[in-house]
């Protein structure tokens, strides 16, 4: 079982607190080479959200049986193995989208945010502990790719969830901004990509600094003293 501070110390470490993109700063090669629209983004971090859960809970159910010295090409195999699975079901079943996503999707065993999770959480922590922990960790990379990718396609085309037909082939990209709209073509590319992540991780640190400065003006909360009666 997991009590509730557990819970909400995973949620919040994996949503905001250690995120991996705007905090730990890793996995930095998928989120600045697919995030020219949203699409890509969210489709990426769904396919790691799904490795990063199912290799956490197969690492931390085997933990006590893997050897220390051998644990670190033991964890690669079972990271493979997943992101096999994970690739063949692209290709059988978003093909136009596995031709887009291309080599991220095998190079996902090799992201640094997946490893680190294992290594660090799932090979000390219980099962449930850590799929919980796969699932927030890649929640965390979902909105901030999301983020990253909408920003971007917004500025350079106008649109908004550019690619979704590949997706579900009933819906059409939002068009935001006029037909006419020439594009920021600087935010396509990988310049773009570095300038808004820089713009992301200044946010986050500005808003950490405001929750730190309100903590310390709030006035402590008042302590019960028993009454003479």
């Amino acid at each position: 079982m997991i009590t509730r501070d557990e819970f909400k110390t995973i949620a919040g470490n994996g949503i905001w607190k250690q995120n991996t993109s705007i905090a730990q700063i890793l996995g930095l090669c998928p989120l600045l080479a697919v995030t020219t629209n949203a699409v890509n983004g969210i489709m990426l971090s769904l396919a790691t959200i799904l490795v990063m859960a199912l290799s956490n809970v197969a690492v931390a159910a085997l933990r006590n049986l893997i050897p220390h010295e051998i644990r670190i090409p033991v964890f690669i195999l079972i990271v493979a193995a997943l992101v096999t699975v994970v690739d063949l079901l692209f290709n059988a079943n978003l093909h136009e989208l596995y031709l887009v996503l291309g080599i991220f999707i095998p190079l996902i065993v090799t992201n640094c945010i997946v490893l680190a999770r294992v290594e660090a959480f799932a090979a000390k922590n219980p099962p449930l502990q850590s799929t919980l922990d796969g699932i927030f960790m890649g929640v965390g990379m979902l909105w901030t790719l999301a983020l990253l990718g909408g920003m971007r396609e917004l500025l350079g085309s106008g649109t908004l969830f550019g690619g979704i037909d590949m997706v579900f082939p009933n819906l059409q990209p939002i068009q935001l901004l006029p037909e006419s709209y020439p594009g920021f073509l600087l935010a396509l590319l990988p310049p773009g990509a570095f300038i808004l992540l820089g713009c992301m991780i200044a946010w986050k640190n500005w808003m950490d600094a405001r929750a730190a400065a309100r903590a310390q003006t709030k006035p402590p909360a008042p302590v019960a003293t028993a009454g003479c009666h």
